[in-house]
């Protein structure tokens, strides 16, 4: 049973849709990556799956228990960052975790504990007694993070964590982000950073005028930049009858050549790539390398909105 089950979700903001019946899921251990142009629903189906927000239509399902009929059990699962970091003047970063705490009946010794613990990961512990309007943009990114992990919720949606930081804090964010997913939380993030998320993410959503246009894990995703399997083969030495064994092949087209071999688009296989090796050495070829070539996520994202548009 996937832990977050979305079907037909609708939103309108008086008279324009916002999220136009958007279904998907994600399973406990995923972290999903949820991209869309500005305006496209990302965010108010965040609200939306953390009960921020009412649907006008559809079902939002977390570990089974349905959004509308289960609203504070599920606030108490869901561990929610949002695009803006807002707190109370004059609080320290401890007061900020404690008082958060307390809102989750989370007190004394098991509080303070959580509390430290949080602070080690985030990389704030020696920040725990400033105040929090003293801290960088990217600390209190961070500070927001622990806070969404204070009650140790199942899944983790994230909305533009990175934003506003400079490439070190985005790097240190990066890492953290990377140790969560190493304990298995399920995240869901929305980012406009797109080569970050390709290295973080197991899954990708593409999300355009509140819809659906795409969905997979990274490879199915990418593969939509060149919208078939691209394979790189290259030989130790000169192979003059390559362009006669690729013809033979009906799997493969769109021949590209590179330095000592060839990119192929593929429309095959694994036994099919398996066959193709085989039909090139036995023709005499030294092959050195076999490989898939992946396009980008941008690449991918870019694709997948035109297509639309278009």
């Amino acid at each position: 049973m996937p832990l977050l089950e979305i079907e037909g979700l609708t939103k309108f903001y008086g008279k324009k849709k916002a999220v136009d019946n958007l279904s998907f899921s994600v399973e406990e251990g995923q972290i999903f990556g949820f991209v869309g142009p500005n305006g496209a629903g990302k965010t108010t189906t965040m609200k939306i799956m953390c009960g921020l927000l009412r649907a006008d239509g559809g079902c939002v399902k977390i570990n089974g228990m349905d959004i509308s009929k289960n609203l504070s059990k599920i606030k108490a699962l869901v561990g929610y960052m949002p695009d803006f970091f807002g707190v109370y003047d004059n609080l320290k970063v401890n007061e900020y975790l404690e008082f958060f705490a307390h809102a989750y009946r989370i007190k004394g010794t098991k509080a303070q504990k959580m509390i430290d613990d949080l602070l080690e990961l985030v990389r704030l512990t020696d920040k725990k007694y400033d105040f929090v309007d003293s801290l960088s943009r990217g600390m209190k990114q961070r500070l927001c993070l622990a806070r969404c992990l204070i009650h140790n919720p199942l899944l983790l949606v994230l909305d533009e964590p990175a934003s506003g930081m400079d490439p070190q804090s985005r790097i240190e964010m990066k890492e953290i982000l990377k140790n969560l997913k190493d304990m298995g939380k399920t995240i869901i993030i929305s980012s406009h950073i797109l080569p970050e998320l390709s290295e973080l993410c197991t899954h990708v959503g593409i999300i355009n005028q509140g819809r659906m246009v795409a969905q997979g894990d990274i490879a199915q995703i990418t593969m939509l930049a060149h919208g078939t399997k691209r394979i790189k083969v290259r030989f130790a030495e000169d192979f003059e009858e390559a362009l006669t064994v690729f013809k033979e092949f009906p799997a493969v087209s769109n021949v590209q050549v590179i330095e000592n071999g060839y990119i192929l688009s593929f429309d095959g296989n694994d036994n099919d790539i398996f066959l193709l090796i085989k039909g090139l050495i036995d023709r005499g070829a030294r092959v050195c390398e076999v490989g898939l070539v992946e396009g980008s996520l941008e690449e991918a994202f870019m694709k997948a909105i035109q297509a639309v548009e278009n």
